[in-house]
């Protein structure tokens, strides 16, 4: 069976929210992880060495060219080797953290991880995103149509053009009800959002396994 990677973006550490439901899914996964956490070890932003460099013979690379090179080789081979994704990556500002999208822009790279048109080597593989957030982002909540985090990683990441994944969400709400004294009312709808994400990983965890054996198998 191949591995799961796993990115966590979370700067909250163990008290994060989304890792702490992604552990749930790694709990009850079978197989081996290889996990970067963004958080402890960020890479780069993509900048014109990066993008310059995928353009060129690489015997013209020069020294930071080389360098870009290198670490993007290093980053798409880790993401076409995996059977399965976990993206722990929490809500931040309305959007995606920006060190989940400085690694995305990394491996995004036509004819290796992109289609557009073409095959994908990763299409198909299941892939879950853990996105917790503070307040409630569903139908009737204030916030509801602010969510620019899961729709944009829906589309970049399933896309049938782009990287063409399987992808999942679970969206614990309401973190920080226990906290913040306006929201403390929703400290039992908080309690319920976090109980069915850890409830809903596991079970996830449990199909993606089942996944990625069978395909391993044929």
């Amino acid at each position: 069976m191949s591995y799961l990677l796993r990115i966590d973006a979370s700067a909250s550490g163990a008290s994060s929210i989304s890792r702490q439901v992604a552990d749930s899914f790694t709990a009850a996964w079978s197989g081996d992880i290889v996990r970067r956490d963004l958080a402890l070890n960020p890479v780069d932003h993509l900048g014109a060495v990066g993008i310059t460099a995928r353009t060129m013979r690489a015997d013209e690379h020069t020294p930071e060219q080389k360098a870009a090179s290198r670490l993007q080789d290093e980053l798409v081979q880790e993401f076409l080797g995996a059977g399965a994704y976990l993206f722990a990556v929490p809500l931040y500002n309305y959007s995606i953290p920006s060190v989940f999208k400085a690694w995305l822009d990394h491996i995004m790279v036509v004819g290796r991880t992109i289609g557009l048109g073409g095959a994908v080597p990763s299409a198909g593989r299941p892939t879950l995103i853990v996105s917790a957030r503070g307040g409630g982002y569903g139908p009737g909540a204030p916030q509801h149509g602010k969510d620019f985090l899961v729709p944009a990683l829906e589309t970049i990441l399933g896309d049938p053009n782009l990287m063409a994944l399987d992808v999942r969400a679970i969206t614990p709400e309401l973190t920080y009800a226990p906290s913040v004294e306006s929201l403390r009312h929703l400290v039992p709808q908080h309690r319920a959002s976090l109980e069915s994400a850890h409830t809903q990983a596991r079970r996830q965890a449990e199909e993606f396994s089942r996944i990625t054996a069978t395909r391993a198998i044929a």
